[in-house]
């Protein structure tokens, strides 16, 4: 992985904080600190999933949940909204169904959960109009999942931020600085040790993606120990769900 500058200080100054406030006193006595731990077999999600097929594909192999992309500026991956429904309508108990959007206002994305029914929430871009509250008011029982697109140390501060207001962050490797934003599907990854600090520090699920493959997941699952790892491209041969990808992303995580 790429050198960061000045990473070594900062994981430093990072995890002086984390122990400072796991002993802070309160006024009923020492914190205790409450944080996800390690996970050394992490949940799978597969994503991009463009077909009942695919979608079958990937539960029969033991994912734990599937990704349906919607209109995105840029990257692979986007199907008809009518078609996310009908898949979001099949997925079996126990297999959560994430909508990836980009909609950045609170009022588009509860319509958009409203019509398609799934039981995830994946927030791709920052949300700017209206506040999680409101989401989670709005569509009760539904989980949000914020990604941070982890381009240096200031997303570390970015994903504390927002934590404590979802159910999970997901870090990838998309940049929204670009005139047409990557948020997604990228293929690349980004620096792993600011993932782990990133995991370290927060104390909601994290799941993993950005440019993961079977040659290199176990990899990352050693450095980063999310909850969870998501893989598009890495499963794909000309953009269709391959079997033997597939089986082999599965191989390189269980037998960790």
């Amino acid at each position: 992985m790429k050198e960061v500058p000045g990473l070594r200080v900062l994981d430093r100054i990072l995890r002086a904080l984390l122990d400072s406030r796991a002993t802070a006193p309160t006024a009923h006595g020492p914190q205790v600190k409450a944080s996800m731990k390690p996970t050394a077999k992490p949940r799978i999600k597969i994503c991009c999933i463009a077909s009942h097929t695919e979608a079958w594909m990937a539960i029969e192999h033991g994912a734990s949940a599937i990704g349906l992309v919607s209109a995105m500026p840029s990257g692979p991956g986007p199907i008809a909204e009518e078609l996310i429904a009908e898949i979001a309508a099949v997925v079996p108990p126990g297999v959560a169904s994430f909508l990836l959007t980009c909609k950045q206002d609170v009022a588009s994305i509860i319509d958009q959960q409203k019509r398609l029914r799934v039981n995830t929430i994946q927030i791709c871009d920052r949300l700017v109009d209206g506040s999680y509250l409101s989401l989670r008011a709005s569509l009760p029982g539904v989980s949000l999942v914020q990604v941070i697109h982890v381009t240096g140390p200031e997303s570390v501060e970015e994903a504390q931020a927002i934590a404590p207001h979802v159910d999970a962050i997901l870090l990838d490797s998309g940049n929204q600085s670009l005139r047409v934003k990557e948020l997604g599907g990228t293929g690349r990854t980004h620096e792993w040790r600011l993932s782990r600090i990133i995991r370290d520090t927060i104390d909601v699920p994290l799941f993993l993606a950005g440019g993961l493959k079977a040659d290199n997941v176990q990899e990352a699952i050693r450095t980063v120990e999310p909850f969870g790892v998501d893989v598009c491209s890495g499963v794909r041969t000309d953009g269709q769900l391959d079997r033997n990808k597939l089986l082999d992303f599965f191989d390189a995580i269980n037998t960790i």
